[in-house]
């Protein structure tokens, strides 16, 4: 197989990015304008071979740069400008991001307004759904109120639990979840990355959460897996943030293709590109020269995505329908 030609083909082929941070997908070229003596060295964080030696460690890295920058509605849409761009050039049609609840506290800046700037930014040939991620231990006298706002904003597509894993599950997070699924708000929960297959299990079965953000961990419980399939519950998986994040050992140990062996409906995005600089076609490659997936496949997780698109049937299909006819085309050309 030559790689280039796939490389080529996957970027031209329709996708979707269903799990990314917006904050956490800072373009590093705007660092670069904003301090070019400071940003000027590419940082080992963002090498190829750089990986992460905990969670916290990355978080901080992650919050250090990313606080350079985001600190308006203004720098939020300037931001949001640039990675839908970077989407456009990868013929991504429909992007799922969040940005962090905890901005809006630590800025004082109105949730909406941020909101707003991320989908003024979205191009026309791109669909664009913003979720607020919410830390564990978010529901603070401040925040709260806000967080009980949000779920009523009109244009807030839904809402997706972040942060440790380790914290306990406090007791606002089972109602507020209840809530905003009654306000018509898509849920996500982030679970299975560091913790264990039992908080997988909860976000199902407490959270009502049809996506789970990574599951990697799911691996690790039968009866998980097989609610997965029962409840026909969706994993956004970020291979390479998996890796970088010691999450696998070795890109061998990844269990996305035990999952798609089994039938369990797996997506495929960057999660954070500031933090492991990837894209969207690095992930697919990654997915067949290191872990071993065949195009088959890659076209599975590619029209997995279009399946768990808030987009109209008829949008769906077509889609589906034209990643089908890209793979058989590449295959006749390279079989």
């Amino acid at each position: 197989m030559n790689l280039e030609a796939l490389r080529d083909f996957i970027q031209h082929v329709p996708k979707t990015e269903t799990h990314l941070h917006v904050e956490g997908a800072l373009p590093w070229e705007l660092l670069e304008q904003l301090d070019p003596v400071c940003f000027k060295k590419v940082p080992d964080f963002r090498k190829t071979d750089f990986r992460y030696e905990s969670f916290e460690q990355f978080e901080t890295i992650l919050i250090e740069h990313a606080m350079h920058w985001f600190n308006s509605p203004e720098r939020y849409f300037e931001a949001a400008r640039l990675i839908f761009d970077k989407h456009l050039k990868q013929n991504t049609k429909y992007v799922e991001i969040s940005f962090h609840a905890g901005m809006i506290e630590f800025l004082k800046i109105p949730g909406e307004e941020i909101l707003n700037a991320i989908l003024l930014a979205a191009p026309k040939e791109i669909e664009v759904r913003v979720f607020l991620g919410i830390s564990r231990n978010a529901y603070t006298s401040f925040l709260g109120p806000k967080l009980e706002e949000a779920i009523n904003w009109e244009r807030l597509s839904g809402i997706d639990l972040h942060g440790l894993e380790s914290l306990p599950m406090e007791s606002w997070t089972v109602p507020f979840w209840d809530r905003a699924r009654l306000a018509g708000k898509t849920v996500k929960v982030h679970a299975g990355e560091f913790g264990p297959a039992s908080n997988v299990y909860h976000a199902i079965t407490e959270l009502k959460s049809q996506r789970i953000q990574h599951g990697t961990r799911a691996i690790e419980d039968e009866a998980v897996q097989e609610l997965l399939l029962d409840r026909d519950i969706t994993l956004d998986m970020c291979p390479i943030s998996n890796y970088k994040l010691r999450v696998v050992n070795n890109w061998t140990d990844h269990p996305i293709k035990e999952f798609l062996k089994k039938g369990i409906r797996c997506t495929v995005s960057t999660d954070d590109p500031l933090s492991f600089n990837n894209s969207l076609v690095d992930e697919y490659m990654a997915l067949f020269e290191k872990v071993g997936l065949s195009l088959n496949d890659i076209s599975k997780l590619i029209i997995n995505g279009f399946m768990v698109a808030d987009i109209p049937n008829e949008a769906k299909n077509n889609f589906q329908n034209q990643v089908r006819q890209h793979f058989l085309k590449f295959n006749d050309l390279n079989g």
